[in-house]
């Protein structure tokens, strides 16, 4: 039989059979009872002193905690103190003794809370699925919970720790010891982020024993560089290294070794080891910011082989943004502390770690302590740098392919002219590039280090692998020097390995001069480094930022000696400016589901009706894209077939190449006048939006958009910019609402009704008021009831009571006060609340009473009639506040033939 045909809640139960299974779990009936059929036995229905509960859960035969089912879309956290009083009734003689049934689970089948009534405080928390048996069987053996634990941690040892360091390990440990699930530590970079996750690390696994940590890296390379500082660290007090003590792994395509307490590891891998999913380690080494955005949201199901247990913390280091977005569910799915290391929190990571900045040391403050220098600008620029040029017709020019290198040449037919947005990108220009670096040459022992006679180390930016090629060639002929003194460092280096061009840049003399992309621009060490030179610009300020980072660390005098012999200590670094990156805006990159509030539906009628800002644009694009994950191939190819070839991918990136400075940089010339600009973005953003203009294309969109799911906005943070009401605001908005009214009085039953024209039908309806709230949504309008309600309140408190129900309801009563018939604006669950007291007293006067029973049933439709405006005899075998209490069977009982007449007078009395 169809799934669809049962109740919702026996769809969520076979649901969590399912899950249970998957997890180690045998379910069982209560009459089919066999403790003795595995280490944990869930039995359904199992009976208690308030009723039966929905699963208890036996660990060894020992009965432990419960389950509480609920249908899926219902929410979950009102029904915990439901479930805590299942297990206070459980039968006496099944508890032996206190506190033995402790981990309470309320499920719905796609969501699941768990509480362990032995934690501090205990606290609800969602889970991915349930623990395992063993876990359970583990937990209950242990004197104090791993909570409890962490307000027992002994003081930080201090030995060989910065402040920062310490005060850093000491706010994590109170963090998690207030049971908040994530935290998020700003160290600038130099200030030993690693080394105090090793510290961290350390504590948690001797002291509040935790069984095993997951370090979440950028790239491949920043994996192994983490794992050998956990390999070398030596934990205070112990004499010892900590692989001696406990296990590192790298992780790989094997998976999780089992008897590893530290994880190293790139969140591609981890994604890869949870669904099985191929992944080349070639795919691990290239940077996430050096990555396209687009890329969809990677979902994973429960993997029997890694429990969400697997790991008690997940510290991620400098992590790109779309670890908190594109990679969210990989970290939702471990139940464990989250912990954020970074040098530059930006507001999406805010936002993620839900504000909960625990420390913080900035990149000032380090250069102040000595713990990183500060740097200099320095800026070059050049006439192509500046303005472009123009080639003129005849000359002959090489055309180079890309992927091959193969070379041709070209004959101009017309001049050809370039801006400098364009180099070296679509046009390579080698005397640019050598102009730089001459000037570099000519001005290093003169401007930038006088008295200096060796080149410092230096490490070049460039926009990709092609252009880096050119310039490590360009360097080694400016400098008339060979192979040795300048190298390529990316992650593309044919017949070289990577790992050991890196460790030969930091310890030994040549090479003097790396050009690299992305393989050292974030995380890697160049403790030497003394010049940075950016011939790329950089939109993002974090990535710009974790850039600049790589010359700031700070060396010991005679360290820096070995590889710079004429340099007598590193007092500051040099950042050659040669295309404006310092000067270029920078944007911080934001989530793109911006605007939370809106429903897809107005958002999409919005931009067809003329809306071009860039939230919007950003917002729309987010929801297209995760609606594109959801949708069957029957109505992906509707769409494609109504828009013309366009699918919902290519409108999420029609509308994300219209706000992206990148994209648009390449599609509108830099030196342009910026009202030529600006027109060029609106005709940008107005191509996009003409995909929304046709209404078929809006309807589908809407039609295929419908479904029960809401979005949570995990990462935008709200901050105060002023406080104060806007009264000019809530005048427009209460003037457009009686305009509203006005213009469709004739249109609309509801407002007929409302109005009490002679024509309209006797009563309101709940479909005629839901096409009242429709139409309102719709342009040119663009209303909410509850904007409404806010805009009255704003401008007239003392004649608004209370706050809006959230219900079809709000509509009517808005109605009646701007019509003038209400004096007042309360909700409409309080009107009828004392219509229906009034009512009580009239029949009571008439010698009509009712029995306990029947008064029941009248407030129950009392209620109904407060949300939906109309009872018919027909809700009372499909709404739940009837059918649980027996439906219209029992009503005609009750009430007898009276029962339409009486739904008639209470309709009449209390919402007419």
């Amino acid at each position: 039989m169809n799934e669809s045909a049962f109740h919702p809640e026996d769809v969520a139960r076979s649901a969590i059979d399912r899950r249970l299974v998957l997890c180690g779990w045998v379910v069982q009936s209560r009459v089919d009872m066999n403790l003795g059929a595995g280490l944990g036995v869930a039995v359904r229905e199992f009976q208690t002193a308030s009723g039966p509960v929905d699963y208890a859960l036996f660990v060894g035969r020992r009965l432990c905690g419960v389950i509480e089912a609920k249908s899926a879309g219902v929410t979950l956290s009102g029904f915990s103190d439901q479930a805590a009083r299942y297990i206070a009734d459980l039968p006496r003689n099944l508890v032996l003794e206190e506190g033995q049934v402790r981990f309470e689970y309320v499920a719905s089948g796609s969501e699941t809370l768990f509480r362990d009534h032995a934690d501090p405080n205990p606290t609800s928390r969602t889970v991915f699925a349930f623990h395992r048996p063993e876990t359970l069987e583990r937990w209950l053996g242990e004197p104090v919970t791993l909570r409890g634990r962490l307000g027992q941690m002994p003081p930080v040892i201090t030995d060989g720790l910065r402040e920062c360091q310490v005060d850093a390990v000491s706010a994590l440990e109170v963090s998690m010891a207030q049971n908040r699930p994530r935290a998020l530590v700003q160290l600038a970079t130099g200030a030993g982020k690693t080394f105090t996750a090793c510290t961290l690390s350390y504590r948690l696994l001797a002291h509040a024993g935790f069984k095993r940590i997951l370090f979440l890296a950028d790239r491949a390379n920043l994996v192994r560089q983490t794992r050998d500082e956990y390999l070398a660290y030596r934990p205070p007090g112990t004499g010892r290294s900590f692989s001696e003590i406990y296990n590192v792994q790298k992780l790989g395509s094997a998976g999780i070794d089992k008897d590893a307490q530290i994880v190293v590891a790139t969140i591609q891998r981890v994604y890869s080891v949870l669904t099985g999913k191929h992944l080349d380690e070639d795919e691990e080494e290239q940077s996430s910011f050096e990555m396209s955005r687009a890329e969809t949201a990677r979902l994973v199901s429960y993997n029997p082989a890694i429990p969400i247990e697997s790991f008690d913390l997940v510290v991620t280091d400098e992590c790109h943004r779309s670890i908190y977005g594109t990679w969210r569910q990989v970290l939702d799915y471990f139940d464990a502390f989250v912990v954020g290391l970074t040098a530059t929190p930006s507001l999406h990571t805010l936002g993620f770690f839900g504000k909960n900045l625990v420390a913080q040391y900035p990149y000032e403050r380090s250069v102040v302590d000595g713990v990183n220098v500060g740097f200099e600008v320095f800026r070059i620029r050049t006439e192509i740098g500046e303005r472009g040029s123009t080639v003129i017709a005849g000359y002959d020019l090489p055309v180079r392919d890309k992927r091959t290198r193969v070379q041709r040449y070209e004959n101009l037919t017309e001049d050809f002219s370039y801006t400098p947005d364009q180099i070296d990108r679509s046009v390579l220009v080698p005397n640019q590039i050598r102009t730089v670096l001459e000037t570099y040459r000519d001005t290093l022992f003169t401007e930038l280090f006088p008295g200096r006679r060796e080149v410092p180390k230096t490490l070049i930016f460039a926009k990709d692998d092609h252009h880096a090629e050119e310039i490590v060639g360009m360097v080694r002929e400016v400098f008339g020097k060979g192979n040795d003194f300048a190298r390529k460092i990316t992650y593309r280096i044919d017949g070289a390995d990577p790992e050991v061009l890196i460790r030969a840049f930091r310890n030994d003399y040549n090479p003097r001069i790396a050009v690299t992309v992305d393989m050292i621009a974030t995380g890697t060490d160049i403790k030497p480094l003394e010049v940075l030179i950016f011939l790329r610009d950089v939109k993002s300020e974090l990535y710009f930022e974790q850039m600049k980072g790589r010359g700031a660390r700070t060396i010991a005098p005679q360290k820096l000696q070995e590889v710079t012999p004429d340099a007598e200590a590193k007092t500051r670094f040099v950042l050659i400016d040669a295309v404006g990156v310092t000067e270029s805006l920078k944007s911080i990159s934001q989530p793109l589901d911006r605007e939370r509030a809106i429903s897809f539906d107005k958002l999409v009628d919005e931009v067809a009706a003329g809306r071009r800002d860039d939230d919007a644009f950003a917002t729309l694009a987010a929801r297209l894209a995760a609606l594109d994950r959801r949708i069957g191939d029957r109505d992906r190819a509707a769409i494609v077939k109504a828009t013309g070839g366009v699918d919902l991918a290519g409108m999420a990136r029609r509308l994300l190449d219209a706000i992206d400075p990148d994209a648009l940089a390449t599609r509108i010339p830099a030196d342009a006048p910026e009202p030529e600009q600006r027109k060029a973005r609106e005709a940008v953003k107005d191509t996009a939006a003409a995909l929304f203009d046709d209404p078929a294309v809006r309807r589908l969109l809407k039609d295929v958009k419908a479904s029960t799911d809401i979005r949570i906005d995990t990462v935008s943070v709200d901050a105060v910019v002023s406080s104060g009401w806007d009264e000019g605001k809530a005048t427009d908005t209460v003037e457009r609402f009686k305009a509203f009214i006005e213009s469709r009085r004739d249109e609309l039953v509801a407002l007929q009704i409302l109005y009490r024209l002679p024509y309209a039908q006797r009563r309101l309806s709940y479909e005629a008021v839901d096409d009242l709230r429709e139409a309102l949504r719709r342009p040119p309008w663009l209303l909410e009831p509850i904007d409404i309600w806010r805009a009255y309140k704003r401008l007239a408190s003392d004649k608004v009571r209370g706050n809006p129900s959230n219900t079809l309801a709000d509509i009517v009563v808005l109605v009646r006060y701007a019509l003038g018939q209400a004096d007042t604006l309360e909700p409409l669950p309080s009107i009828v609340a004392g219509r229906f007291n009034l009512w009580l007293g009239r029949e009571e006067k008439a010698g009509r009473a009712y029995t306990d029973d029947q008064r029941a049933w009248l407030m129950a439709i009392r209620d109904h009639l407060a949300v939906n405006i109309e009872i018919r005899t027909e809700d009372m075998m499909d709404a739940p506040e009837f059918s649980s209490r027996g439906g219209v069977v029992r009503a005609r009982a009750l009430f007898g033939t009276r029962l339409p007449v009486l739904l008639d007078e209470l309709t009449e009395a209390l919402v007419a």
